[in-house]
């Protein structure tokens, strides 16, 4: 099952994923574009230079550090390992504004149709819904809240300097 939306020109579709995650090493590299851990990511540019490889920003992961690396990087995930945890939308946010990030950015782990819409507002734009759930269904989740009160990457000024 193929649980990845995207949007494309502002729409939000289900698309084919042509990417393969990987939280660790193998003994053999899959073929096809790879999403790959910082230490991963690291060797294999090191080694051979691949720039073709996204990367997984995991929740401790420092995403300022990424400043040099992010001309080169075709796509940048962002892990969620509960939906608890909402490490990932600060390091979305400040991919998106402060570092100035315009490529894919893919929310992975636990990602649940209820949190699409703050995703989406703290910019990502690609969400691989967990496995076990429906993406059509999540596809509803990006409808979301119709009125934002505070400031996001989609509309940075708060409500009150709307008016």
């Amino acid at each position: 099952m193929n649980n990845l939306i995207k949007l494309v020109d502002g729409q939000a579709r289900l698309v084919a994923d042509d990417w393969t995650l990987l939280r660790e090493a193998q003994g053999s590299w899959p073929d096809g574009p790879l999403i790959l851990p910082m230490t991963l990511w690291r060797e294999r540019l090191e080694t051979n230079g691949t720039r073709r490889d996204g990367l997984l920003v995991q929740p401790d992961d420092e995403v300022e550090a990424l400043g040099p690396w992010l001309k080169e990087l075709p796509l940048i995930a962002v892990e969620f390992p509960s939906f608890r945890d909402g490490r990932g939308y600060s390091q979305a946010y400040l991919l998106r504004t402060r570092l100035g990030w315009r490529g894919e950015l893919r929310a992975v782990g636990d990602v649940l149709r209820d949190q699409l819409s703050h995703m989406r507002q703290c910019g990502f734009d690609a969400f691989a819904v967990r496995e076990d759930k429906s993406a059509e269904d999540a596809l509803k989740g990006l409808a979301g809240v119709s009125v934002l009160y505070g400031r996001s990457v989609i509309e940075p000024r708060p409500l009150f300097r709307r008016r």
